[in-house]
């Protein structure tokens, strides 16, 4: 029999590739029963599901259907898996890669759904690492710039192209159809909540980091907007227009009939969205300043708190509220981490090591980590740059790409495995570098994610080149339990859950007795590396006219 007792909450954790249901345990942050639903479509970014057509460099789209189906499917086998009454549950919170963008009708309907619109590639939902509106985020940086706009400084100086106002202005100047047709663009962590609630609310983590708001000044003007592009101009106002609700905010009661669909009773809190990595900061305990949180995965995001709002180069942006409430919450982030690894892994990896590694049973990822830890630091004479997917922080530039340097006839892949590792630690420490040159204290360092979880050699390494010591979570599901935790402050004391994300962290919380610390001699070897990387990111990342721009300029013609 179920232990009546025991209250729970679901996170769910939309990320790049999948979406997971985790049930949690209130009272220890532990996770009951955890489902996987991997998106059937996939990241969409070589041809259009509906009929084929080739999609242009740069474009990455998703299918707004396999985000239903993780509520249709995950939710009610973590109920199933752990036998618990579903009347336990006293609380849904989610959190989502972002800028994830979608636009949609008055009924709050895709347009990519609906067949008129269905072949038209801006009807379709824009993913996080969409690249494709590079020029129009230079537009909007030259211009913000030129008028001395004082929000820029808030996002570092210069805007994604990852983020609303650039896919915005992108949908705008190559099909005015779509955008005239669409009653709003919403970013999908909205929108899977609205759909659980019947009611759109624009949470303030993502309404702050991606579409520029503040809690004092509101949106960029339209003034502004109009000078960027006439059509523009009262995009804030009608496009995005709607309610910002801060985080840990009741976005509403779930309907009965999506509580049919995931085997849940009807009425239960559902918490406003948030964006993954920001969630995953109380779940690892961080509710004060000076801890860098490093959520790795797919990319990382460098999430860090303060007590009062700086201009930081090259940010992601900085949000009152925005994390904790009552402080400020600074972001930072390198697009591709995992990935790079990954595409090594797939791309570049020669036979011999994938017929080792099967003999062995064991991952090519494993069997690489295993050679690589064998190498000291500097022995393979190689570095690298760590842009395979462009630069996010400090640059902000997705036109960047990789290089490696320092290769011979006698190089092996685990010299260029350990090199990539290593590039995306330079990374890192330039961002922590840029935060303690803009007046921000970083003291600790945290890390999240699948990585951390599988990698050893890449923790060491990350440890070594920024010289501290690094806490690890308890478990590889954070943004969920942080989602999850969200969901039990909406719930609220009376339902028996939390009266602060203060609070449910104190319980819910996880972080591993072990510690990673830096290797004295490694750090100063990766010290002089260091000096070198900069060189590097200063000569390719910092000139207009470099090589690496050029040749993608050419490919791109």
């Amino acid at each position: 029999m179920p232990v009546k007792s025991r209250l729970f909450t679901i996170g769910i954790d939309y990320g790049t590739q999948s979406g997971r249901a985790v049930l949690v345990d209130i009272q220890n942050g532990r996770e009951e029963a955890v489902d996987v639903t991997p998106y059937r479509h996939g990241v969409i970014d070589e041809f259009l599901p509906s009929n084929g057509s080739k999609l242009k460099p740069d474009w990455a789209l998703q299918h707004p259907e396999d985000y239903l189906e993780v509520l249709r499917t995950s939710v009610p086998a973590v109920i199933k898996a752990s036998g618990i009454d579903p009347a336990q549950v006293i609380g849904i919170g989610i959190d989502f890669t972002a800028c994830t963008m979608l636009p949609v009708d008055a009924e709050f309907q895709p347009l990519c759904l609906k067949a008129e619109w269905k072949e038209r590639p801006h009807a379709w939902l824009k993913l996080w690492k969409h690249h494709a509106a590079q020029e129009e985020a230079t537009l909007i940086n030259k211009l913000a710039e030129a008028r001395g706009e004082r929000w820029l400084q808030r996002y570092g100086g210069k805007l994604s192209s990852e983020w609303m106002l650039a896919k915005s202005l992108q949908i705008l100047k190559e099909d005015p159809e779509i955008y005239a047709e669409a009653d709003l663009f919403v970013e999908a962590a909205d929108w899977i909540v609205a759909q659980m609630t019947g009611e759109l609310n624009r949470n303030s983590c993502t309404a702050g980091y991606k579409s520029n708001w503040h809690k004092s000044d509101g949106y960029p003007s339209g003034d502004f907007l109009e000078k960027l592009h006439p059509g523009l101009a009262d995009l804030y106002e009608t496009k995005l227009r709607g309610d910002v609700v801060p985080l840990g905010s009741l976005a509403g009661s779930l309907l009965p009939s999506m509580a049919e669909q995931m085997n849940l009773c009807p009425g239960i809190a559902v918490a406003v969205g948030n964006i993954d990595a920001h969630a995953a900061v109380p779940a690892v305990g961080v509710v004060s300043p000076g801890k860098m949180v490093m959520v790795m995965g797919t990319s990382t995001c460098h999430m860090l708190l303060a007590e009062e709002e700086r201009a930081v180069e090259g940010i992601c942006g900085v949000v009152e509220d925005g994390i904790i409430p009552g402080l400020f919450g600074y972001e930072a982030g390198q697009s591709a981490v995992g990935d790079i690894f990954g595409w090594f892994v797939d791309e570049s990896v020669p036979a011999y090591l994938q017929a080792e590694a099967g003999d062995r049973g064991i991952s090519i990822h494993e069997l690489l980590e295993e050679k690589a830890s064998q190498l000291k630091p500097g022995e393979s004479g190689l570095l690298a740059l760590d842009w395979h997917n462009g630069n996010r922080s400090t640059l902000m530039d997705a036109d960047l790409t990789g290089l490696i340097l320092g290769m011979t006839l006698s190089t092996k892949p685990e010299d260029i495995y350990r090199a990539l590792l290593e590039a995306t630690a330079f990374g890192t420490r330039t961002i922590v570098e840029a935060f303690r040159k803009g007046g921000l204290d970083v003291n600790e360092l945290y890390a999240c994610g699948g990585l951390p979880q599988r990698n050893k050699l890449l923790m060491q390494i990350y440890a070594d080149v920024n010289n501290m010591e690094i806490k690890l979570s308890d478990t590889d599901l954070t943004p969920a339990i942080g989602a999850a935790m969200f969901a039990a402050v909406v719930a609220g004391s009376e339902a028996g859950g939390y009266h602060s994300i203060q609070e449910a962290a104190s319980f819910m919380a996880r972080i591993k007795e072990e510690t990673i610390k830096p290797i004295p001699e490694n750090v100063e070897i990766y010290d002089a590396l260091f000096i070198q990387y900069k060189r590097l990111h200063d000569v390719f990342g910092k000139d207009a006219e470099s090589v690496m721009k050029n040749l993608k300029r050419i490919r791109n013609a």
